[in-house]
């Protein structure tokens, strides 16, 4: 993630990012998300038609915002705020959808959320776990995998209504499927810990603290989809 270009430019005298400054923008963000969504929730339960307008903003916006992020990692300060508020609307829908299928499931999906992020957190500082290179090749080639994988079914589901049961199947290959991709995305919790601490240590610029939070925002709302998704799957059964 830390461009030799962008590092030289931290050089010259900018200021730089420190561990601390990442973690209090993360704060940030998740707050604005957090925020966002509740608004949102409150917003689509009392006008219901606002429900999918809302959903497609902040889920096409949010996409929008991430990728001019990722390839401008400077413009992060504006970009994530943004992004972060946008994902919060899609947030705010989905949370209300599974909300009103399956009473307490947001609650526990959040509870798991935070214990599977603190469960990796101390696996890294203990060293149980580190972004070795081959480590990262590994999640990132996963990653990339699953990201074609759900974008092949969402074209598949638009252009030709077909749902492709591994997603949404509530059978054991069902939540197979659903379980490798929390491990997947709690994984990548790792990567995100680890670019912390080499951004302050090679001296990345101090714009790179905003976008480490971005990154690690990120993989917070994919695990927190995919276990909403998980337990519906067991909920369904009961």
């Amino acid at each position: 993630m830390f461009r030799s270009g962008t590092l030289a430019s931290a050089a010259s005298g900018a200021e730089t990012m420190t561990v601390s400054g990442a973690v209090n923008k993360t704060a940030l963000l998740l707050t604005l998300a957090v925020v966002s969504a509740g608004l949102t929730w409150n917003v689509v339960a009392a006008n219901p038609v606002l429900g999918a307008p809302l959903l497609w903003t902040g889920a096409i916006g949010g996409l929008v915002l991430s990728l001019v992020t990722c390839f401008k990692p400077v413009w992060s300060p504006v970009t994530a705020p943004v992004y972060a508020l946008l994902e919060g609307l899609f947030l705010g829908v989905i949370s209300l959808t599974y909300g009103s299928l399956f009473d307490g499931i947001v609650f526990q999906a959040v509870v798991l959320t935070l214990a599977v992020t603190l469960a990796m957190l101390a696996l890294y500082s203990m060293g149980v776990i580190r972004p070795t290179a081959r480590f990262r090749a590994i999640i990132f080639a996963a990653t990339l995998g699953m990201a074609l994988f759900y974008l092949v079914a969402m074209v598949l589901r638009l252009a030709f209504h077909f749902e492709i049961p591994l997603i949404h199947s509530n059978g054991p290959i069902g939540i197979g499927f659903s379980l490798f991709v929390v491990a997947l995305a709690a994984f990548n919790l790792i990567v995100d810990f680890g670019d912390f601490e080499d951004g302050e240590r090679s001296g990345a610029p101090r714009y790179m603290e905003w976008y480490c939070g971005f990154a690690l925002l990120v993989t917070l709302v994919w695990l927190y989809i995919e276990i909403l998704r998980l337990l519906s799957k067991l909920r369904s059964n009961d």
